[in-house]
């Protein structure tokens, strides 16, 4: 399965907000999978209230229709062969090079910890970093 890390830091701290992307941050992610590729969606926390946010902009970008549920808080794709696997939270230190993740999503529940740091290490600009899954 391929594996792409999406990370929308620079798309919020660059270009919404103006200004540096700060060295430590945190947000939420979700995992998303189509067929034989898996997304691990990063959104800092200023930018995603819900995980559902972050399902709907990432389906936006790629062209995948989906809607909200009445309340606003979950975000489901209408296309077949796509599944969201789970989500929680993420931390990142880029001068210590660790990224951590943890938690769950109220509205997808538990991402799926399976080979995660292996894959996350596989990315070229994450080869060198410490990933810490709890």
């Amino acid at each position: 399965m391929k594996f792409i890390l999406i990370d929308y830091s620079g798309l919020f701290y660059k270009t919404i907000a103006k200004k540096n992307t700060p060295v430590k941050r945190s947000g939420k992610f979700i995992q998303i999978r189509n067929n034989d590729m898996e997304y691990l969606v990063l959104s800092p926390k200023d930018l995603a209230v819900y995980h559902a946010n972050i399902v709907e902009r990432f389906c936006i970008e790629k062209g995948v229709a989906g809607t909200y549920n009445p309340k606003r808080d979950h975000y489901q794709i209408n296309e077949p062969h796509w599944d969201i696997a789970g989500g929680g939270i993420w931390t990142i230190n880029e001068k210590e090079k660790s990224l951590n993740f943890s938690g769950s999503s109220q509205a997808y529940g538990k991402f799926d910890r399976r080979e995660l740091r292996e894959k996350v290490l596989s990315v070229k600009s994450m080869a060198d970093y410490i990933v810490k899954i709890d």
